[in-house]
């Protein structure tokens, strides 16, 4: 039994897909097209236009026409009301656009239905109200050096620009919501490279968008491989900011490239995150620890992947996740009884498989899971490696696939310095029934979110970011709107 596809979808993955540039949808200018796979099969989903440079040149030209023209004479009332429809229109379609990602990216219809789709919207509709919320202050200065002058000095808050957005493939309509909303309630005009694996609900938000009233040229969607189109895109002169979310070593990469014009950056990169159990946890700990790593098949960045338990808790806990991983149901995101759908890509299987093997070299024992599940797609068994020592590289490297390593600890004190052993800081979980003790250790460990008896809640209210080499910026919650805007000082002397 598999989901039903709606028309829309059909007719969409069986048109080659174009870009979208100044309204228009248009060819790459090379002509090059390239194709989408379905994860679930490997079979080509879709094909679609594959940019480079010279259409980032036409992006980013029709960019700047909309920044300084249309889209800058708006009201900031008209910009959240447009911004507001987008949202609306991702509601009337949600089945579709659900659909749409779990074709290409492997992932459950029912948890896109249920959660990226909703959640995507519910950004654009949060991020709408911001929009006659941008504030500057009145500031009543001293100048020692001029006695008896009065001045009077205020700030404005104006968008960056011209913006460039690269966006991953795990959460493809999510991702390009977060990034889309804030920049577009600024004021800002925007060019986004969607991942190559999984460009195509990217290209349904920008026939939305357009439906919704944004200006030709405000919004731009190059779809193409990062070495050429995203390379472009962070080192183009007339780009004002990059956003980039994906791998800390390509973000290293964008910083490079920003440094010819020194261009803007916020970078929301990888993460290897603690989730750790006392021993008064409930059991509900459990669970929660199962869900940490395998929620989206482990391709999150802030995947539970550093499972730590108090020592007379440990056997219990593990075990459990161990059964709870046994019992995921993998198959097509369109069956409805699936559980975790396949991983994104052949490139993404080979590299969980490769830290696979290479846990299992170094001495690792798989609890559960451990390698390829089926003969035919990118399925990677729910897996649970104990005996493993911090050098390892499946304990120090992102896997970024559904592979968790456990480790016991035995005081809140050892626990705070484990969980900071990594170069990453972007999330971090703490199961216990002491509060007091929950909230010392939230201080004590360096990471940009930490959840408290809980894991992977989002809301479009809370700022997300992270430390260390997890990047830089927050995405979401009225920080983000600090991503895509500058602060003029004006002074006049009375």
């Amino acid at each position: 039994m598999t989901v039903t596809l709606d028309r829309n979808v059909e007719a969409f993955i069986g048109t080659p897909r174009q870009m979208f540039i100044n309204g228009q949808w248009v060819d790459a200018a090379s002509g090059k097209t390239f194709e989408t796979p379905n994860p679930a099969t490997g079979e080509t989903l879709a094909r679609v236009a594959e940019g480079d440079a010279e259409d980032v040149n036409r992006a980013v030209r029709a960019a700047r026409a909309a920044f300084d023209g249309p889209w800058g004479r708006l009201t900031p009332s008209q910009r959240g009301q447009v911004v507001w429809k987008i949202g609306d229109l991702i509601l009337e379609h949600v089945d579709e656009l659900a659909q749409l990602e779990s074709l290409d990216n492997g992932k459950p219809f029912l948890v896109a239905q249920a959660a990226d789709v909703p959640l995507a919207a519910d950004l654009f509709h949060y991020m709408a109200g911001w929009a006659t919320k941008i504030e500057g202050n009145t500031i009543d200065i001293s100048v020692p050096y001029m006695p008896g002058a009065n001045f009077h000095s205020y700030t404005l808050r104006e968008p960056i620009g011209v913006v460039g957005q690269i966006i991953p493939w795990n959460f493809p309509l999510l991702m390009a919501a977060w990034k889309l909303g804030p920049a577009l309630t600024t004021g800002c005009t925007v060019v986004l490279k969607p991942a190559e694996q999984t460009p195509l609900t990217a290209l349904r938000l920008a026939e939305l968008i357009a439906e919704a009233g944004v200006p030709d040229g405000v919004v731009n969607v190059v779809p193409g491989y990062g070495k050429t189109a995203g390379a472009a895109l962070a080192a183009h002169d007339d780009v004002d900011k990059v956003a980039f979310t994906g791998s800390t070593e390509v973000g290293k990469l964008i910083v490079q490239a920003a440094a010819g014009n020194l261009k803007k950056l916020t970078l929301e990169l990888g993460g290897k995150s603690p989730n750790i159990v006392f021993d008064d946890a409930d059991d509900g700990a459990i669970e929660g620890a199962a869900n940490a790593i395998f929620f989206n098949h482990g391709q999150c960045c802030v995947a539970g992947s550093r499972l730590f338990v108090q020592e007379s808790r440990y056997d219990e806990v593990v075990d459990g996740v161990a059964e709870i991983a046994k019992s995921i149901k993998l198959g097509s995101g369109l069956d409805p009884t699936t559980q975790m759908g396949p991983l994104v890509s052949d490139e993404q299987f080979t590299r969980v498989t490769g830290f696979l093997e290479s846990g299992k070299a170094d001495g690792a024992t798989a609890l559960a899971g451990g390698g390829r599940f089926g003969d035919r797609g990118y399925f990677v068994e729910p897996t649970v490696l104990t005996n493993t020592r911090p050098d390892m590289k499946v304990v120090r490297e992102e896997i970024f696939g559904p592979v968790v390593v456990a480790e016991k600890f035995t005081s809140l004190d050892e626990i705070a310095a484990e969980a900071n052993d990594t170069t990453y800081g972007l999330g971090a979980g703490i199961w216990t029934k002491d509060i007091s003790k929950a909230h010392a250790l939230a201080k004590k460990i360096r990471a940009g979110t930490v959840w408290i008896n809980c894991y992977n809640v989002f809301d479009a209210s809370l700022p997300f970011g992270g430390y260390k080499q997890s990047g830089w910026g927050r995405e979401m919650g009225h920080e983000v709107l600090n991503n895509y805007t500058e602060v003029k000082a004006v002074t006049t002397l009375l």
